[in-house]
């Protein structure tokens, strides 16, 4: 019999969401596309993040924390990257990297708690869903059986959008991964049919962990900081034979009520480097037209600054995507600072939902209404599924 010490490990090893995969729909083949996500994590302010310099309120409304124009990378006469971005200009130029403004939802919540609940399980404000937007998709829609797994989350966070199911494993490290799954491998076998049912998802866990290690040696040099080292593990993750369709990163910090100039650039210079390392890495493994990158974050901030020099909880935000498939430019429309609502927040004049459906229904062909509940339009920034 297994004690209780090794039941609870076993039973935290590694979230398996899902296992028995329904079969109510078969995969598109093309579920070989790979999305990576990556959430900023406290609530990303988007108005310093593509800046929009061209509108005299932003000014008035941060005069401590405005950022001047000339040390800003223009994406066109009125909006800018924040200067710790100017290494993604590249991929601007090449016209890989898509900018979508006012992204939201009606009756936006304020709390870090349900606000990323709603983005994860892509709810209305008043809905409570259990499984994740991805989940759902992959319980839906799974992927071919020779994949390693649907998801990977990679770092804390639990599984978000890959919650309750299809296949989605977390780790932190492919190595780690492997060499903490056998820790049950040469366990008794429980007579307790609970346990014993554990035991079984173990082992398809070491299965996958396998087929994760396999040939994932990526030769690009990435940043020490721990979103490069995570960025470095979704380049392996990528690397690998096996098939895998999400890879799920997270970026913490972005709380920014106080002293925000200084935290702010360092994250979104970590944020940066991680990523530009990542599209280097797959442009040279020839995943890069095959992958797509894309941020989330729970809401954005207020427009106007507070009295701590930082910003306090908003709504509407600014999420960039980028992969060799993406079609470049500004999405949405800029963020309308003389039209706040009761709160002084920004209106949003895209649903996030409709950000979803461009992945699931351009990305991978799959019908984004039988996920998300009802009808979304996807947005430009993918060509149209073929």
């Amino acid at each position: 019999m297994i004690d209780r010490r090794a039941f609870l490990a076993l039973a935290a090893l590694v979230p398996f969401a899902g296992m028995r995969r329904l079969a109510l729909a078969a995969a598109s083949s093309n579920t070989r596309k790979l999305l990576v996500l990556v959430e900023l994590r406290g609530g990303n302010d988007g108005l310093n993040t593509v800046v929009p310099f061209g509108d005299p309120l932003y000014a008035r409304l941060r005069p401590r924390l405005a950022i001047a124009r000339e040390r800003l990378l223009d994406l066109d006469t009125h909006v800018g990257l924040h200067p710790s971005l100017a290494p993604l200009g590249e991929v601007w130029f090449a016209g890989e990297l898509a900018v979508v403004q006012g992204v939201g939802y009606p009756d936006p919540n304020l709390s870090h708690f349900r606000s990323i609940e709603i983005w994860n399980t892509a709810s209305s404000a008043a809905e409570y869903l259990d499984a994740g937007w991805l989940g759902r998709a992959f319980a839906r829609f799974p992927s071919p059986e020779r994949y390693a797994a649907d998801g990977v989350v990679v770092g804390p966070g639990g599984m978000g959008p890959l919650a309750g199911g299809g296949r989605s494993i977390a780790l932190n490290e492919p190595q780690q991964f492997v060499r903490n799954a056998r820790f049950a491998r040469d366990a008794a076998e429980p007579r307790n049919a609970a346990l014993a049912r554990i035991l079984q998802v173990e082992r398809d866990v070491l299965v996958a962990a396998g087929r994760l290690d396999r040939g994932a040696a990526v030769a690009t040099e990435f940043p020490a900081h721990p979103f490069g080292r995570a960025s470095q593990v979704a380049a392996r993750l990528a690397a690998n034979d096996a098939g895998i369709a999400v890879v799920r990163l997270s970026l913490d910090g972005f709380d920014t009520h106080a002293n925000q100039p200084a935290v702010h650039a360092n994250l979104l210079r970590q944020l940066s480097e991680g990523l530009c390392a990542l599209r280097a890495a797959l442009i040279d493994m020839g995943r890069w037209q095959s992958t797509v990158v894309a941020t989330y974050s729970e809401f954005g901030r207020r427009p106007r600054e507070n009295q701590s020099a930082g910003t306090d909880h908003g709504t509407a935000n600014t999420h960039v995507v980028l992969g060799g498939a993406v079609r470049g430019g500004l999405y949405g429309s800029h963020p309308a600072l003389d039209r706040l609502d009761a709160n002084g927040n920004i209106a949003y004049s895209v649903d996030f939902r409709a950000y979803y459906a461009t992945f699931l229904e351009r990305w991978w062909g799959m019908d984004s209404r039988a996920v998300l509940g009802g009808e979304f339009t996807p947005l430009g920034f993918l060509p149209t599924f073929a």
